[in-house]
């Protein structure tokens, strides 16, 4: 056989492998060249081509090598074409596909590059990243499997503006147009754009999809085929509305239904449209709690931008001296908000190109006087003053009150693309908006013609806040006046964690502050408002009729805004107004704003501080004196409540707190010092209680205090100096080495009247050192919380003797102790005592049963002082419930005479039993959830219709059935029941909804609630 052949390459054939290896993607196009290799494809005597050359080979010279060289077997050839070429001949509108799908990939690879090139970078812009394989393998965590081989098939990026998530989402895009990423996952990689789709018309998710095909021809079938290998990009949902109705919303999955674009995209993220698809989303941090609503097992990834070794590195670089770039960065450091921007590159630059101007143009110039707001101030001044603008000097004010009213109104809308439309419609100027893109303040939008957004958001934000202290009455969205949207923009912004919002209200109140309100008068030709301060002060005192701390204030917020003012005038005058606050240092910031703030709050009573970093834990001289400062709120003020808990403090810091709380001028009544660390330290409280009379409540719980610091206390508490009337040592695993102390301590003061050592290891020795100590004459204990002790039934024999003997006990709190029907049995010989003065007895999860109950019940018949028995989470069973309705009926029972009347039943229980609380008139009592059936209905009607002064009963979260509701009913409408507040379970309220509003109209007080409010009673009773 001849070692050479002449093979007639016909061009047609030529042609069509030609077609079938262009439309190959990178990995396909190498699978065919390994097909090459194959023994069996070489004629006899002919070595195989070296895999370096096949693999260098391109499309073209790979199409001729198959088709005209020798050493291939023409036998097997023709076996290969008929596998990889004519079948292009026999599925040529498969392999069409293919063409299709490689003409998307190189428009989608056209309009990415594009878009990367037309967007606007300023000059001196330092550059740190570029395409890189840590890139590449950042996307590939995000869309390959995770470590428990799932795949994700809904991926969030969320951060702050500015710090990449557009840009890794768009590098996804590119890389898999490109082949060199998620080849063998997905088809097809869509963008959609929300900002972009966001103002158009009606369309199809068809329609929708064909935006971006080369002819508009959407090959929907093999979409709809293969869904599994599709990938949505959506990028910017903060810039969409959701539709209204989203529950009501019947599902959708019809491609071609013609719809709002925004409800298209609602049905995609809620996964109906495309069920299998991939979803990777970008979104500012702020709407993640709406895609939560929306999403099917979400996968969140925090996008930080820049790491502290970026910012440091990107400072250098700028500065280009280490020296000058170091003392710039410990001052950003320092100023955490700021450094926390700065994980935005354009915040970076906005920062060193501002502070690297003042330094050239003031060598003198002082970077420790500046704050966030005044080197934005800065920024833009120094832009604007070498700036050439044709605009005269009459028209800057108003040029400039437009351009803050437009940012403004963008943000109350979250609109942050502005067309050529709302620039018109503000009466911005085109010799203003084209300074500002030069000035890299604007930039144009990529894929939205005509259309301008602010290059950072922080510029935005800042021009936004700066509307608010321009002159002008008109407010930016065109309803109230700008005062009234400045009060929102307030109260929003100090309740909300929104950090725009918040950010708005920190560049607002920084704009107050007097030289800058110079410099943007006389730098930037603004006319500043005169009003501001006074209506910041009207507002302000408001505040002391809102419940800032129901209402989750945001103190530290406020402090902070107050900070950036630096007018310690007007901080005292506003902060006259504030009455209570609520602290968490948690770094060097917190520290400096609260130390500036708390010294200027003269009218401050209630004040809950605590430190939970380890800063007062060194000892650094800056935070001595913050730490000087905070303390002195004490004894210039008038606080009367603190609350240290969860607080990180060194000796010395608490010893300077201590010396300051026994100043002859602090009013400090309560003091609560929970999870102190390190615990030592709390025995510095000695000084205080030695020196400050005023003190009569101590609530150390939660601290594991040892024998030292126990007895060092109880010691102090002895002291005739010592003036404390209520000790909480809830929770402080005390040992029985201190119950001695404790009990000589309870024996040997008339002054402490109420006690808690809930969750202790008490057990019953300790209770029996107590009770000897209850029983001694100059004992004068009022109230006792027990709970959760360890307490069997020989401690209940103790309390009862001690009860017998001791006159002025009238709470008893031994919740969750399983004191068990023997020892419910002890207590009430006590109680059915006439002359026994408990008035209330806390006896709920005790592991009775319905004959501890009949032992109650007797009791109770002789029994003129109870007031309050709460037994609930106890299996006393219907029996139970029918004993104790049978004493609140009984005649010659005196329990609703004597004492403050009784006014309310509740019933609680657990999966096996019912239990009854009785309470007093004051309070409000619960009874959600407890299990509670229709047989117990019947004895609740008789209480109903006898009851004098039973006024509110709490049935919710028990499964009454309509019967049991209808006999509680029949009582309801009888004159003589003075019920006037009943929970009942929604869909029960609903039963007897109509009834209930033919009583009210006959003149019916009573009220059905399927939501009980009511307030924390422990503290009430106890504390």
């Amino acid at each position: 056989m001849s070692s050479s052949a002449n093979i007639y390459v016909d061009n047609g054939s030529y042609d069509k492998l030609l077609s079938y290896l262009m439309g190959l993607d990178q990995s396909q196009l190498e699978e065919f060249k390994l097909c090459l290799q194959s023994p069996q494809l070489l004629l006899e005597n002919f070595r195989k081509i070296p895999w370096a050359n096949l693999k260098a080979i391109d499309p073209i010279n790979l199409g001729r090598t198959c088709l005209s060289c020798s050493r291939f077997n023409i036998k097997n050839l023709l076996f290969l074409r008929l596998k990889f070429i004519l079948t292009i001949v026999w599925f040529l509108p498969h392999f069409s596909v293919l063409v299709h799908r490689r003409r998307y990939r190189e428009r989608m690879k056209a309009k990415i590059l594009m878009m990367w090139d037309n967007m606007p970078w300023p000059e001196d812009h330092i550059y740190l990243r570029n395409v890189t394989e840590k890139e590449h393998d950042e996307l590939k965590s995000l869309l390959y499997p995770n470590r428990t081989g799932a795949q994700p098939q809904t991926i969030i990026l969320e951060g702050i503006a500015g710090v990449g998530k557009t840009t890794l989402a768009m590098k996804a895009m590119l890389h898999w147009a490109e082949g060199f990423l998620f080849q063998q996952r997905f088809s097809y990689v869509f963008f959609i754009s929300c900002h972009k789709v966001k103002d158009m018309k009606d369309t199809t998710f068809a329609g929708l999809l064909s935006w971006d095909w080369p002819d508009s021809q959407v090959p929907i079938e093999e979409l709809m085929s293969h869904p599994e290998r599709l990938l949505f990009v959506i990028d910017g949902f903060e810039e969409m509305d959701m539709p209204s109705n989203l529950d009501n919303s019947p599902p959708c999955t019809d491609w071609y239904q013609q719809l709002p674009v925004n409800r298209i995209l609602f049905y995609l993220l809620k996964k109906e449209l495309v069920p299998m698809a991939t979803l990777l989303i970008t979104t500012k941090e702020y709407r993640t709690k709406d895609l939560k609503k929306l999403l099917l097992n979400p996968w969140f990834v925090q996008i930080l931008g820049f790491t502290e070794g970026d910012r440091e590195e990107y400072f250098i670089r700028y500065f280009g001296d280490q020296k000058k770039a170091k003392k710039v960065l410990y001052w950003v450091r320092k100023n955490e908000t700021l450094f926390y921007f700065c994980s935005a590159p354009l915040v970076c630059w906005t920062v060193c190109s501002c502070l690297k101007r003042q330094m050239v143009r003031n060598p003198h110039f002082q970077i420790s006087t500046q704050t966030t707001t005044s080197l934005y101030v800065h920024f833009f001044s120094s832009l604007f003053a070498t700036a050439e603008v044709s605009l005269s000097e009459q028209n800057w004010p108003g040029q400039w009150s437009a351009l803050c009213s437009l940012a403004a109104e963008g943000m109350w809308f979250r609109n942050f693309t502005f067309t050529k439309e709302d620039l018109k419609h503000k009466c911005l100027e085109a010799h203003l908006i084209g300074s500002l893109l030069r000035l890299n303040i604007l930039r144009k939008v990529n894929d939205c013609e005509e259309c301008v957004t602010f290059t950072h958001q922080s510029f935005q934000v800042f021009l936004g806040a700066m509307f608010y202290v321009l002159w002008g009455t008109k407010g930016s969205i065109g309803g109230p006046a700008k005062h009234e949207e400045m009060r929102v923009l307030l109260n929003n912004a100090l309740v909300d964690r929104n950090f725009y919002w918040n950010q708005m209200a920190l560049f607002f109140f920084g704009l107050l502050k007097r030289s800058l309100i110079r410099e943007l008068e006389d730098t930037l030709c603004c006319k500043v408002g005169q009003r501001i301060m006074d209506e910041l002060l009207e507002w302000a005192e408001e505040l002391k009729s809102y419940d800032i701390v129901l209402n989750r204030f945001e103190f530290l917020h406020f402090f902070s805004c107050l900070y950036e003012t630096q007018e310690e005038n007007f901080v005292r005058q506003i902060l006259s107004h504030l009455l209570e606050a609520d602290i968490n240092i948690f770094g060097n910031q917190q520290l400096q704003v609260s130390s500036f703030c708390l010294k200027h709050c003269r009218s401050l009573s209630k004040l809950r501080l605590s430190v939970t970093s380890s800063i007062l834990q060194t000892e650094l001289t800056f935070s001595i004196y913050q730490w000087q400062d905070i303390c002195s709120v004490f004894c210039n003020g008038h606080v009367s409540e603190l609350d240290l808990s969860n607080s990180k403090l060194n000796t010395s810091s608490m010893k300077k707190l201590c010396y300051e709380l026994r100043n002859p001028r602090c009013k400090l009544r309560k003091l609560t010092c929970k999870s102190i660390t390190p615990v030592k330290i709390l025995k510095e409280l000695v000084l205080v209680l030695h020196g400050n009379n005023r003190l009569t409540h101590l609530n150390l719980s939660s601290n594991n205090l040892g024998v030292p610091v126990s007895t060092m206390i109880f010691k102090t508490l002895r002291h005739s100096a010592c003036n404390l009337q209520y000790l909480c040592l809830e929770k402080c695993n005390l040992s029985a080495a201190i119950y001695q102390d404790l009990a000589l301590h309870v024996s040997s003061t008339q002054r402490t009247t109420r006690l808690c050592l809930g969750f202790n290891p008490l057990q019953d020795d300790g209770v029996r050192l107590l009770c000897a100590a209850l029983t001694h004459p100059e004992c004068a204990l009022e109230r006792l919380v027990l709970w959760f002790c360890q307490l069997g039934a020989p401690s209940c024999r103790y309390l009862s003797e001690a009860l017998l003997k001791n006159k002025s006990l009238t709470h008893l709190n031994l919740r969750r102790n399983k004191l068990r029907d023997e020892g419910v049995k002890f207590l009430c010989k006590a109680l059915s005592h006439p002359d026994c003065s408990l008035q209330n007895l806390d006896l709920s999860d005790c592991s009775f049963t319905a004959d501890g109950c009949q032992e109650l019940a007797n009791a109770l018949r002789h029994n003129h002082n109870m007031k309050i028995l709460d037994i609930r989470n106890n299996d006393v069973q219907d029996n139970g419930v029918k004993h104790l309705c049978e004493v609140l009926q009984d005649p010659y029972c005196e329990l609703n005479t004597l004492g403050p009347p009784l006014s309310t039943l509740a019933l609680g229980g657990n999966n096996i039993g019912l239990s009854c609380v009785l309470y007093d008139a004051e309070q409000h009592p619960w009874l959600e959830k407890c299990n509670l059936t229709p047989a117990c209905c019947q004895h609740l009607s008789s209480v109903l219709t006898s009851s004098k002064s039973l006024i509110n009963l709490n049935l919710l979260e028990n499964d009454l059935e309509p019967i049991g509701v209808s006999i509680l009913w029949k009582a309801l409408k009888k004159s003589m029941c003075k019920l006037q507040k009943l929970g009942l379970k929604k869909e029960l309220y609903d039963l007897v909804k109509a009834e209930l509003e033919e009583l009210q109209e006959r003149g019916s007080f009573l009220r059905v609630k399927y939501k009980w409010d009511f307030n924390d009673l422990e503290d009430k009773w106890w504390w």
